[in-house]
């Protein structure tokens, strides 16, 4: 069972850098201001929008443009606690990692509705959203498995004697 943790620790490390570097800087582009952002990207998010056909990226329905908003005030600062906290063994990760899992999931639910109801979205985008989808069950999964061990996905395990206090 630790193995398997393991890979599925690693695997939401990506998934959480993912959503770190994707949030501020493409997703953003929905909610501000495109002149607050550099032309690169501008471009990037063009180059993603025309790829994928985004429809909802173009036409900023309020809905998502309230999902959005909760991205990036409330999953985005989760996903950097989930990367300190998988990095680091922290205690509190599995909270953290359900809550994000279980927004995760709502959201993206929300959005695969529309997907799949207007009969717009390009198979690229819907499995892209599935893919999403799929992310915040496997981190809300983990959240309820609990921790089997102190020792960090990357680097060394703890110097035995270094978590203790010293007794006077």
């Amino acid at each position: 069972m630790g193995s398997l943790c393991k890979v599925v620790d690693t695997l939401l490390l990506v998934a959480f850098l993912a959503a770190f570097l994707m949030a501020p800087l493409i997703c953003a582009q929905t909610v501000l201001q495109e002149t607050s952002f550099p032309e690169a990207l501008i471009h990037l998010k063009q180059c993603y929008s025309d790829d994928f056909q985004d429809y909802l990226m173009a036409e900023k329905p309020h809905f998502f443009v309230a999902l959005v908003w909760l991205e990036l005030t409330f999953q985005w600062p989760l996903a950097l606690l989930n990367i300190y906290g998988i990095l680091a063994c922290k205690s509190w990760f599995n909270t953290t990692c359900l809550i994000y899992g279980a927004s995760v999931i709502t959201s993206v639910s929300a959005v695969l509705g529309e997907l799949i109801g207007s009969h717009k979205a390009s198979e690229k985008l819907l499995q892209l959203y599935w893919v999403f989808m799929g992310a915040g069950v496997v981190a809300m999964l983990r959240g309820l498995v609990p921790q089997s061990s102190k020792t960090p996905i990357i680097g060394k395990r703890p110097a035995a004697g270094m978590g203790r206090k010293k007794r006077a």
